[in-house]
């Protein structure tokens, strides 16, 4: 049975990771061939560094990404600490399920709803409103309920007198939140911050809904490129954000592992 799950679990990964596999292994080819591998070299990875249209996708997408994940931590660890005040349980329960609801929304949904009300809006405000900020909020429109989710679970295991007391010693409730609560939910807050970063930079989805031609991401200009025949710097392009995008996830899960660790040993103590 044991042997059985394995092989299972193995076919599954290769199902999820094979077709990245043969992408990041034909970034190095040094040929355009997409089906012959003639030889390693770098030759996509410099050619992708003159490539002014993706670098500016890709600050473009940095530059939302940061932005949008800065504004919905803030947002969202405010949500949090609102939700988990309330008093009545029945009332918190129904607002935390209402704020899962977009994580189980589907993206094509999500952007085709923000693209109706933006050009709503563009009918009453202004003409030609779809760009960054209308990407911008979409972004923390569907970021908020995974920061809140992250933070949550903190706020559930921290000890709810120690506001109490550093107000008692002379902290005001401003002081307190920051040099005690803040202290107490920072994991949760920077897996959050980390997860809407990821998130966003990785999105197309709604943000194809909701860009307009001034203002291009990432993934929107990979699959403008895709159109056409997909060539050997794209697969480099992609590489890339896949690494990246892994890198902050191993972060995100070391973070976790080592508060889950540390709440277990101050339970056993």
């Amino acid at each position: 049975m044991k042997t059985g799950s394995k092989l299972y679990m193995a076919f599954v990964f290769v199902l999820l990771y094979a077709p990245i596999a043969v992408l990041i292994f034909f970034s190095f080819n040094s040929s355009n061939s997409m089906a012959v591998f003639e030889g390693f070299s770098l030759k996509w990875y410099k050619e992708l560094l003159h490539n002014d249209e993706a670098i500016n996708a890709l600050v473009n997408s940095l530059y939302l990404a940061v932005s949008s994940a800065i504004i919905s931590t803030i947002l969202g660890t405010l949500a949090s600490i609102g939700i988990f005040s309330l008093r009545s349980r029945s009332l918190r329960k129904m607002v935390t399920n209402v704020t899962n609801i977009p994580m189980m929304n589907p993206d094509i949904v999500t952007g085709v709803s923000m693209m109706l009300l933006f050009a709503l809006c563009g009918t009453v405000v202004a003409h030609g409103i779809l760009g960054f900020w209308t990407l911008l909020i979409a972004h923390i429109t569907f970021n908020l309920p995974y920061v809140i989710l992250s933070v949550m679970p903190r706020l559930k295991q921290m000890d709810t007198h120690l506001p109490e007391a550093a107000m008692d010693l002379g902290c005001t409730p401003l002081q307190a939140f920051f040099k005690v609560e803040l202290q107490e939910i920072l994991p949760g807050v920077l897996s959050g911050l980390l997860m809407a970063f990821t998130l966003s930079l990785d999105d197309f989805v709604i943000s194809y809904f909701c860009a307009g031609n001034s203002f291009q991401t990432l993934p929107i200009y990979i699959y403008s490129q895709t159109k056409r025949r997909v060539t050997p710097d794209m697969n480099a392009l992609c590489a890339v954000i896949f690494v990246v995008i892994l890198i902050l996830l191993i972060v995100r899960n070391l973070m976790a592992g080592r508060q889950s660790g540390k709440s277990t040993r101050k339970a056993r103590s």
